[in-house]
């Protein structure tokens, strides 16, 4: 009797070590495509265009899961203010507000680059997962709970405008800006050929 439950707890611990094995190997795979995708920004962006595609035709086609879709929105509109902010938010860390502002604010000032609280790669991969969670949550109808859709749409965009204005006076007050747009950028070649030119 005891060498038969010996034997099935046996057999209990090698499922469970190969299962853990199995979730090891397929985590490590994961993220061995998910580290090839670093680089390929454009690509992942479509891809999720895409998902968010998938997700809104859904919606579209069941006519329910409102409040599914606004939780996402409300989601989405947090990982967009975590990545337009810094880093270092001037208000929030005293010294860094003794010490002044962290980005510099004249042309003469050292360059600094911008620093994001949550950087590109995390914030499109959050995004990505977070359509892939609300699409997976629309088979289940206990997440379909009745609402009046048009009432939430008004909210939510009330709630962007107030916190997109927020933060649009926080980069006006410690100017900043979270793009690449319109920043100098070095010139190395124009500048040689210039030298050698006046040289002859």
């Amino acid at each position: 009797m005891d060498s038969g439950d010996s034997a099935g707890g046996g057999g209990g611990g090698a499922a469970a070590a190969a299962a853990a094995k199995w979730r090891s190997d397929a985590s490590r795979a994961f993220q061995y495509y998910l580290d090839r995708s670093t680089p390929h920004a454009t690509g992942r962006w479509v891809g999720t265009l895409a998902v968010a595609a998938i997700y809104a035709l859904r919606v579209y086609m069941v006519h329910g899961f409102y409040i599914v879709s606004y939780g996402l929105g409300i989601y989405l509109l947090n990982l967009l203010i975590g990545f337009l902010s810094p880093m270092v938010d001037p208000e929030l860390d005293p010294s860094a507000a003794q010490d002044g502002p962290a980005l510099p604010t004249r042309g003469s000032d050292e360059f600094k680059p911008f620093i994001r609280r949550l950087p590109e790669f995390k914030f499109w991969y959050a995004i990505t997962k977070a359509f892939v969670v609300a699409f997976v949550m629309t088979f289940f109808s206990v997440f379909d709970v009745p609402v009046f859709w048009p009432i939430l749409l008004c909210y939510w965009i009330v709630l962007f405008v107030l916190t997109m204005k927020r933060q649009i006076l926080h980069m006006v007050k410690y100017k900043y800006v979270p793009f690449n747009i319109g920043k100098q950028k070095y010139g190395g070649k124009k500048g040689g050929a210039s030298s050698s030119s006046s040289k002859d």
